[in-house]
Order: C-alpha cells, then sequence, then structure tokens
C-alpha cells in the first residue's frame, strides 16, 4: 500500500495539471493555437532556469556519473536504431515513416521526466537527471533531424544541425550551470532567488501546456500507427531498457533519471519539428503526443510501482 501510494503521488498531480490544461482549451480560455507560443516562452525562460538552478545547486562530482550516461546514450541509440530498421520494413507509408520512428525514440523527458524525478527523489536529488539531460536531449534533437531528412528524401546537413543544438536553451542553460560549478561563481542572493523562482514554474506550465495540445477527435484515422508506436514506447522499451538497467545494479536517483528517458511520452517538440520541415504526416505526430502523453499515466503508475516493489528505488 505505501509503494501504491507513492505511485499515486508521483503521478496523479501530473494528471491534474494535464487536465486543467485540456479543461482550459475546452472552456475556450486557451486555444490549441495558443500552446506553441506559451511553449515557446517556456522553452527559452522558464526551462532554462530550471535546468541551470538543478545543476548549480547540485554536487557536480556526484551528478556526473559515465557509466549512467553510457547506458543513457546506448539505450538511445538502440532505440533509435530498432526504430528505424522497423519502420523501413514494416510502414507502407512514406509520409509515416521518419513520424512513426520519432515518436517511438524520442521522449519526453524534460516535461514529464523531471516531475516524476522530484515526486520520487525530491528536488535535491535531480543534479544526475539533469547531466543526463543534457546529453540525451541534444541527442534526441540531433537523431530526429537525421530520421526525418532521411525518410524525406533530404540531405542531412550535419554541421547546421550541431549548430542549432549547441544553440539550444536548454543545452546552454545547462553548460552554463556547469561552469559555475565548476569554476564556483555564485549568483548574488536576490538573481538566486529570482532564478529559483523561475524554475519551479517550469514543471507545470509545461504540463499545463501539454494537457491543452490535447484533442481527440482525429484519433480514429490512425487506430493501428497510434497502437504500435504506444505500445512499443510506453511498454516494450522500458520492459527492456528499465528491466536491464535494474539487472545491471542501477538504483536510486540514477534509475529514476532512465525512468524520465525510457518510460517517458514522445516528446511535444517533436510535432513542431516535423510540422517546421514538412517532413511527414503532421496530423499523425501531434496524434502521438496525444496519445502517448494520455497513455502514460497508466504506464508510468504500472512502471512505478513495480520497480518500487522490487526495491530499485
Amino acid at each position: 500500500m505505501e509503494n501504491f501510494l507513492l505511485s499515486a503521488n508521483a503521478v496523479v498531480p501530473m494528471f491534474l495539471l494535464l487536465a486543467a490544461g485540456f479543461l482550459s482549451q475546452k472552456a475556450g480560455v486557451l486555444s490549441r493555437e495558443d500552446v506553441p507560443r506559451f511553449n515557446k516562452v517556456a522553452f527559452r525562460i522558464f526551462l532554462p532556469c530550471l535546468l541551470f538552478y538543478n545543476i548549480y545547486c547540485s554536487d557536480l562530482s556526484a551528478a556526473v556519473k559515465p557509466g549512467l550516461i553510457i547506458y543513457a546514450v546506448c539505450g538511445v541509440l538502440l532505440v533509435f536504431s530498432a526504430a528505424f530498421l522497423s519502420v523501413r520494413r514494416l510502414v507502407p507509408r512514406e509520409d509515416w515513416k521518419g513520424v512513426i520512428a520519432q515518436g517511438i525514440f524520442r521522449s519526453n523527458f524534460v516535461i514529464m521526466g523531471i516531475p516524476i524525478a522530484q515526486a520520487l527523489v525530491g528536488a535535491d536529488q535531480l543534479g544526475a537527471v539533469t547531466v543526463l539531460i543534457a546529453v540525451v536531449v541534444p541527442l534526441f534533437n540531433f537523431l530526429s533531424v537525421y530520421v526525418l531528412e532521411r525518410f524525406r528524401g533530404g540531405s542531412v546537413h550535419y554541421g547546421q544541425v550541431l549548430l542549432e543544438v549547441a544553440k539550444n536553451p536548454l543545452i546552454v542553460s545547462s553548460l552554463l550551470g556547469i561552469a559555475f560549478q565548476l569554476l564556483g561563481i555564485r549568483l548574488p542572493k536576490l538573481l538566486e532567488q529570482t532564478v529559483s523562482s523561475l524554475s519551479v514554474i517550469a514543471s507545470p506550465l509545461q504540463l499545463f501546456l501539454l494537457g491543452a495540445f490535447f484533442r481527440f477527435d482525429g484519433l480514429g484515422r490512425y487506430v493501428r500507427p497510434l497502437a504500435a508506436v504506444t505500445a512499443v514506447k510506453l511498454f516494450v522499451t522500458p520492459a527492456v531498457l528499465l528491466g536491464t538497467a535494474a539487472f545491471l545494479g542501477i538504483r536510486g536517483g540514477d534509475f529514476v533519471g532512465l525512468i524520465g528517458i525510457f518510460a517517458s511520452p514522445t516528446a511535444v517538440n517533436s510535432f513542431t519539428m516535423v510540422q517546421q520541415m514538412n517532413c511527414g504526416d503532421a496530423e499523425l505526430a501531434g496524434d502521438i503526443v496525444v496519445m502517448t502523453s494520455a497513455v502514460s499515466i497508466v504506464s508510468f503508475f504500472l512502471w512505478i510501482l513495480i520497480f518500487k516493489n522490487l526495491g530499485v528505488f
């Protein structure tokens, strides 16, 4: 019962924030078309403050764990490779291939992973999770551009992709946090409190906006691809990679960071990227985000309950 309540306490607040965003959209307070504009503010201000502050307040010597980083990167590359090869053979429509592959390997690590980690291990234990974000997010971005361009038939300009990754506010803020830690630089108290206040807004705002992005009226058009992506993304991938991590002895906050990577739903930015690059069926990309995010409330609860009962964290 204690583990059941812990799992519920981690997941229910996320569900309520998603529901609040969805109901706000239905009530006309916030339209689905407004979400990208607010997301841009969160992406450029609140989330960078969150990542910077988490690293700034953490013990960097304990947060940087090469073995954990190697496992996370290898896991992402494994899922990417399996998705890439599978869609080439199994998906009949060309405009679905890149979208489905991205939907399988790209996780909503920042938006969904951080609230889960905070609920399970506490905000003061997020150093390792934030360092993982600094490594995994640029990898997701690079692989997404590659797979979308590859299935569109275009050429990938690696230098341009790397430049865009380097300018990503999440990467810049993470590197700044690491630099402040290594150099021993401390912010003035007033500025530190301001950054702290901005960082607190990030996770609830992003979950609220994700709920406002939900639209279920068009899901019936893509029943088979949505069912396949959701099953692989939220159940098959976590079973394999989280199960392997537990077998290898990864525990505590390190394991919770891997839950954020391998059990999270598809990233909202996957839809934005398909839309902006015109590299596939954007409606399918959006519906993958909606379906995996909605079902993740159940899958998160199950995985947390299972691994908590196994004493992994």
